[in-house]
Parts: structure tokens; sequence; C-alpha cells
């Protein structure tokens, strides 16, 4: 009878393992990078459309936000717009785990100002000097005599690592810098604001700012393609371990004909 019984229990846990393995199959959470966003979400609502049973789940935060996730092992792929550092991977792989990268988009970084503003090009140095604070009205770059606000992501975003990077060469923003959330934060606040000026994704470039020139090329998907425009990325999705199962699936839908049509339709550039 003991023997009965507890052949019984083994079963139950048996049963309710598989139910729990078969419930997190269908279940895919994704975190991170606001750019990568936009692109995320259309090809998750597109996947669960192939795919009626499987239920994906698609959060912003910043790519920080997302690669502590997956550090913690509270969402199945980071996005981000910056490459993993060296200090995250080793994090991961102090837990047993292992970073995978998968570029799935190219992307520039625009600078915007708001329309009203008669300067439509800054060389990168420019730049440089108006983000870091060591030109601080607009007449010094051929505009208008008015003092220039800075629009900046918050530190947890990777489109400010990438700017940082590319941009500053390594320094910081101007303490006076307004810290946003978001690539669309950003924009809403420089098309708000005579001044001001920032930086977004090229998927976020809209008639509601005016994307400036930059060493006088403008930002477009055929200059980031062809490699004109000098600030240039790669967007990422990282797996803790090769991607497999759900999120293989996923991936692989997003680096097909389908997925990059996605990338392009939401203003970033395909891979191919």
């Amino acid at each position: 009878m003991k023997r009965i019984m507890l052949s019984a229990a083994v079963f139950f846990v048996l049963a309710g393992s598989v139910a729990y393995g078969l419930q997190r199959a269908n279940k895919l959470t994704l975190q991170g990078s606001t750019t990568v966003l936009p692109v995320a979400q259309r090809a998750a609502e597109d996947f669960m459309k192939k795919y009626p049973a499987v239920n994906v789940t698609v959060r912003g935060g910043g790519s920080g936000t997302g690669i502590n996730s997956l550090l913690a092992g509270t969402t199945d792929i980071a996005n981000s717009s910056r490459p993993m550092k060296r200090s995250e991977k080793e994090k991961l792989a102090s837990t047993g785990g292992s970073a995978v990268e998968y570029k799935v988009a190219i992307d520039g970084l625009a600078l915007i100002v708001n329309p009203s503003n008669p300067v439509n090009n800054l060389t990168l140095q420019q730049a440089k000097d108006i983000f870091t604070g060591e030109v601080t009205n607009w007449s010094e770059v051929g505009g208008k005599d008015e003092k220039i606000v800075l629009v900046s992501r918050d530190t947890a975003s990777g489109t400010y690592e990438s700017f940082k990077e590319l941009v500053l060469k390594g320094a910081n923003p101007a303490a006076t810098a307004l810290l946003q959330a978001s690539n669309q934060a950003v924009a809403t606040t420089v098309g708000q604001t005579p001044n001001a000026i920032g930086y977004i994704g090229l998927g976020y470039v809209s008639d509601k700012t005016k994307p400036l020139t930059v060493n006088g090329v403008q930002p477009t998907v055929e200059t980031v393609k062809k490699g004109k425009y000098p600030v240039r990325r790669y967007l990422y999705m990282y797996t803790n371990g090769q991607a497999k199962g759900l999120a293989g699936s996923f991936i692989n839908f997003v680096f097909s004909a389908e997925g990059q049509k996605i990338v392009a339709e939401e203003g970033f550039v395909p891979l191919n």
C-alpha cells in the first residue's frame, strides 16, 4: 500500500514538473533597450500570430535593465543597443552562464533639434563640444544667440553608452543635460523645446523634430547601410547560453526575411 502511495506521489510530482515545463515552453520574455523595443514588439505580435499558443512579453526599461534581468534570470532575452560589457559577461559566467550575442539590426544615432532651429549641420567635434558643455550657445555653431538645452538618455540606456563612445569619445555629458528614460521621451522633449538638442535611434526620427546632418551626411537608412553616416551601431539580443527552444525560434524569426522586413518598417537598417 505504501509503495502504491509513493508511486502515486512520484507520478503527481513528475506530472506537475511536466506541466510546468510545458507552461514555460509556451512563454517568452524580452526586456531592455527602448531602441530595440518597436522591433521586438512587432516581431512578438507577428510571432504570436504564427504560433497562437505562445505568449511573448516585451518590456523596455533600457539596455542596462534588460542585461541585469538576464543576469538575474528574470528574462529569456535581453534587448540591447550596446554590446554587453566585459564585467557583465564575467558576472554571468560566475554563475555558470554564458552570454551569447545576436546582432539583429543596424542603427544610426540621429542628432535632433527643434524644427524652428536654423542649424542644419554639426561636425562630430561640434556635437562633442555641445554635449560636454564646451559650447553652450547656438551662435557658436551658426545658430541664434540662444542658450543650448541638452537632452540626453539616462545612464541605464545603451543609446547613452553608444553616444558616449561614438560621439563623446568616453567623456560624460554636461551635468546640465536633461536625462530621459526613452528615445520617445527625448524626441518629445526636443520637439517641445525650441533650443533643445538630443539624440535618438534612427527609427524614432519623425517630422516632430529635425535631424541634423553630421559631417554633412544625413542620417538615413541608406547612409547608415553604406557606412557613410558616422554615428552607426548594431542592435542586439542576448541570451544566457545558446538560444534554443522558444527563444531560439524567436531569434530565428527576427533573422528571417519576415523579421528583417519588420526591422526596415520600423525605420532601422536590416542586416542584408
